[in-house]
């Protein structure tokens, strides 16, 4: 499909925060290209391998960690930029980055962050995402961080909408490379938004009921993912019940991804630029009003019926407690911080706690588990919950 006049153009790009120094041809890549390979590339991203998705530390190999989820975003997130004329690899390297910024055990981990964190900034996911892959992650001679274009960073900086009170994190990298915080992203930033948005509230589904966390009566007691199961039946009344469930999950995703692509096409038929989608008052891409209606019900369930589950409660608490016990522990002693990280120990505050915490922000569940038996000779019993 013909790039659409309100896409992202890697040719037209405000470039990188930094002058890259490059021997010989580049090759065939875009910009953009060359920012979704370099997330690809980074040991940051690797780690979301082990880090927690839905389930704490699943002792499973069939669940799904935030590195499968970023790549089930990334699928979801090509097929609308494709269908809608965006910039397909602006709108991948921005679903495969989004979730850059979680430290272990979810949101878990970050409930801990934020509160040893609460007198030296606070800790937010969305903002270390942009910490790490501009600051952290440094693999190249000439500069520190993954240098990635403007449109880059502002769309993980911005994927949910303007920022109106940006943290500290946030603020040094606006401050050296303004992001225009306050206007609304690129069109690939919105649908890379509204793909987690596709991607998690399905997905969940499929692990809440593998886990038996979820029953698939409660679950049609949503009479719109009802009627998606009584399709699947009358399609195949004959099929196992476990292939039934998944192509109830596959038939969900159809109809959330077409309604996004019916109502954003509406939206954006009078929009000419890429300067009218980021000056617009409003979201562009997104749900219908009523599939967004259905979809926060479908949420509501989630929290209820498996977020909020008292095993996942446990658990939680238990990941929590990991995390604020590694905090102290290195606050107290940083020699227990391996050699690279001790070495540049800041001795000032706050700078030195926000050290700590992009060394633990960085840890896999399993990583931060073992620290934490190793420093404290035992971790809590039962830190998993499937």
């Amino acid at each position: 499909m013909p790039r659409a006049p309100f896409a992202s153009d890697p040719a037209a790009s405000r470039g990188r925060e930094l002058t890259e120094e490059r021997e010989g041809a580049r090759g065939p890549r875009s910009e953009f290209q060359r920012d979704r390979d370099r997330i690809v590339h980074s040991i940051a991203f690797r780690r979301l391998r082990s880090k927690t998705q839905v389930f704490v530390a699943p002792d499973g190999d069939h669940y799904r960690t935030r590195l499968t989820h970023s790549l089930e975003v990334a699928q979801i997130g090509r097929v609308l930029a494709r269908e809608l004329g965006l910039d397909e690899d602006l709108t991948e390297a921005l679903c495969l980055g989004h979730d850059i910024g979680h430290p272990p055990f979810g949101h878990a981990g970050e409930e801990a962050l934020e509160q040893a964190m609460a007198d030296a900034g606070g800790y937010d996911h969305n903002a270390h995402g942009l910490r790490t892959l501009a600051r952290l992650e440094s693999p190249y001679c000439d500069h520190d961080g993954l240098n990635l274009t403007w449109e880059t960073l502002e769309g993980l900086a911005k994927h949910n909408g303007p920022v109106v009170a940006p943290n500290w994190a946030l603020t040094e990298i606006d401050s050296a490379f303004p992001l225009d915080l306050s206007s609304w992203p690129s069109l690939e930033a919105q649908v890379a938004a509204i793909s987690d948005d596709i991607a998690y509230d399905n997905h969940d589904i499929d692990d809440g009921l593998r886990a038996g966390f979820l029953d698939l009566d409660d679950l049609l007691a949503l009479d719109w993912l009802a009627d998606q199961w009584r399709s699947v039946e009358r399609r195949f009344p004959h099929a196992p019940r476990d292939r039934q469930l998944r192509e109830l999950v596959r038939s969900q995703i159809g109809l959330m991804v077409n309604d996004v692509l019916t109502h954003t096409r509406e939206q954006v038929k009078d929009i000419a630029s890429v300067a009218e989608v980021r000056g617009a008052d409003r979201q562009l891409a997104g749900f219908s009003p009523t599939m967004q209606a259905q979809e926060r019900e479908l949420k509501r369930f989630m929290y209820d019926r498996l977020y909020y589950h008292d095993e996942q409660i446990a658990t939680a608490e238990r990941a929590r407690d990991v995390i604020a016990r590694l905090f102290v522990a290195y606050r107290q002693d940083p020699t227990r911080l391996p050699d690279e990280w001790l070495s540049t120990q800041p001795e000032d505050e706050p700078r030195r706690s926000r050290h700590i915490a992009d060394f633990i922000a960085g840890m896999t569940d399993r990583y931060a588990i073992d620290q934490c038996r190793r420093i404290y000779g035992r971790a809590p019993e039962g830190l998993s919950n499937v």
